[in-house]
C-alpha cells in the first residue's frame, strides 16, 4: 500500500467519530447550542426537506473512510448517510499532487469505493448519469459522484480524461491549490491561465460529458476555464470574496461569468468564510445570500467540504487538526485562512440533518421554498443533467 499525504478531508473523516469530550472551547460551544447572529429563531428544518434532491457538491460520506488507506464505513455512519437525507455527493477519488504514484493511487481509491459500493447496496450507489439522481432519491441511497479535485492523475495524458470516465468519473477539478499542467492553483502568484494542455483536457471533457470544476484553480485559470468550455462548468466549493478576501473564494466576477454561462457555484461550510475566527451558520448564510445577488437564484448550490456524520471537537481531533496544518503548509497547499484554532466545519451546522437545519435557517429569512429547493440541490442537478451524457 502506497504512502501519500495526509489531507484534510481524510483528517476530517478520521477524527469525526471520535467520543465527544468536555475539552470543547467555550466559542464553540456556544457556537453549536445556538445560530449565530439573525439565524437563531429559524426553525430547526423544513417539511419540503424528504421530497427535494440535495446535493452536496463536494463532501464525503460517513465519518471514519475515504480511500484505500482508510477503515469502511462503520454500520453507525451508513446509518447517518440514511438519516441525512441528502440524494448524492460528489466525493474525491483523485489523488492530489503530482508524484509517480498519483496514477494507480487514484485507482486504488476508486477501487476502494467500488468495494464500498458493492458492500452496502441498500445504503450507497454509484452515480453515472443523472438519471441515477432520480434513482438515488427513490431509492433513499446515498449516490457517490466520481470526482477529482486535481488533474493530476491525468499526467500528460489526454486520453486518460475517456479512460477515467469509463471508470465512472463524472467532475474534474483543473486544479488544486498549486499549478500543474493544466493551469494555475489559487496560491499562485503568477496567476497564469490555462495552458495547452489544460485547453485540451477542457475540449477532453466536453467531448466526454464531464463537468469541469474550478473551485480551487486562480483567477486567469477559473475566466479561461468558463469562456473555454463549450457546457456550463461548476465551481463546486468555495466562498464569495467580495465578503472574504481569501484565495479560496470567488470574485463577483468571476461569479457573475459562471452564471451567464449557465454554471452553478456551491458555497462551503469552511474556514474560509471569514477572515478570522471560527466560522458559523451566520457566515454561511451571508455567502450564500451574497452568491444568489450576484449570480441569481439559479446558480448557487452547496458543497460543503466536509462529511456527513457530527465531528467531536476532542483532545485528539485538535492535536490532529494541528497536525493537518502544519503537514500542508509544508507541502506548500495550505491556504490562507487555515489556522491551527479554526476547525473545517461549522458547530452549529455539525451533524447528518445539517442540511435540513440550513434550508430551515433560509426560509426563515424569507427565503421562499422553491428558491431553497434549488440551493439545496436543484440547480446542481440541473447542471448534471445538461453537462453529462446518458451512459
Amino acid at each position: 500500500m502506497r504512502s501519500r499525504a495526509f489531507d484534510r478531508r481524510e483528517f476530517l473523516l478520521l477524527s469525526a467519530a471520535a467520543v465527544a469530550s468536555a475539552a470543547v472551547p467555550a466559542g464553540l460551544a456556544a457556537a453549536e447550542s445556538a445560530p449565530a447572529g439573525a439565524v437563531t429563531d429559524a426553525k430547526a428544518g423544513w417539511a419540503g426537506y424528504d421530497k427535494a434532491l440535495v446535493i452536496d457538491a463536494l463532501g464525503s460520506p460517513g465519518g471514519s473512510g475515504t480511500g484505500a488507506n482508510d477503515a469502511p464505513l462503520s454500520a453507525a455512519e451508513l446509518a447517518d448517510l440514511h438519516a441525512s437525507g441528502v440524494t448524492a455527493v460528489n466525493l474525491t477519488v483523485g489523488s492530489v499532487g503530482g508524484g509517480p504514484d498519483v496514477f494507480p493511487d487514484t485507482f486504488e481509491r476508486i477501487g476502494f469505493w467500488e468495494r464500498e459500493i458493492d458492500t452496502h447496496p441498500d445504503f450507497l450507489m454509484k452515480v453515472k448519469s443523472a438519471a441515477d439522481l432520480d434513482r438515488a432519491k427513490a431509492s433513499g441511497r446515498l449516490g457517490i459522484i466520481y470526482g477529482f479535485q486535481d488533474a493530476t492523475p491525468l499526467g500528460e495524458d489526454v486520453n486518460r480524461v475517456k479512460i477515467f470516465s469509463r471508470f465512472g468519473v463524472r467532475i474534474i477539478q483543473l486544479t488544486y491549490n498549486r499549478r500543474n499542467l493544466l493551469g494555475d492553483g489559487c496560491l499562485e502568484p503568477a496567476n497564469a491561465g490555462l495552458s495547452r494542455f489544460g485547453q485540451q483536457v477542457v475540449e477532453a471533457m466536453n467531448a466526454q460529458g464531464l463537468l469541469i470544476d474550478l473551485s480551487h484553480c486562480g483567477h486567469r485559470t477559473t475566466v479561461d476555464g468558463i469562456t473555454s468550455s463549450k457546457q456550463p462548468v461548476a465551481i463546486t466549493h468555495a466562498g464569495c470574496a467580495a465578503l472574504t478576501d481569501l484565495p479560496r473564494n470567488k470574485t463577483d466576477e468571476e461569479l457573475r461569468l459562471l452564471a451567464k454561462r449557465g454554471g452553478v457555484v456551491g458555497i462551503y461550510l469552511m474556514p474560509f468564510l471569514r477572515s478570522h475566527g471560527q466560522p458559523t451558520s451566520a457566515d454561511l448564510i451571508r455567502h450564500v445570500e451574497h452568491a444568489v445577488d450576484v449570480c441569481g437564484e439559479d446558480h448557487v448550490g452547496i458543497g460543503s467540504d466536509g462529511v456527513v456524520s457530527r465531528i467531536e471537537l476532542t483532545p485528539e481531533f485538535v492535536k490532529r487538526h494541528r497536525e493537518d496544518i502544519a503537514n500542508r503548509r509544508r507541502l506548500g497547499i495550505s491556504a490562507p485562512g487555515e489556522e491551527e484554532d479554526v476547525y473545517t466545519f461549522l458547530p452549529d451546522l455539525n451533524g447528518p440533518r445539517k442540511l435540513e437545519t440550513l434550508a430551515g435557517m433560509l426560509l426563515a429569512r424569507g427565503h421562499s421554498e422553491s428558491r431553497v429547493t434549488k440551493i439545496l440541490g436543484g440547480n446542481f442537478a440541473r447542471l448534471f443533467r445538461e453537462v453529462w451524457r446518458a451512459v
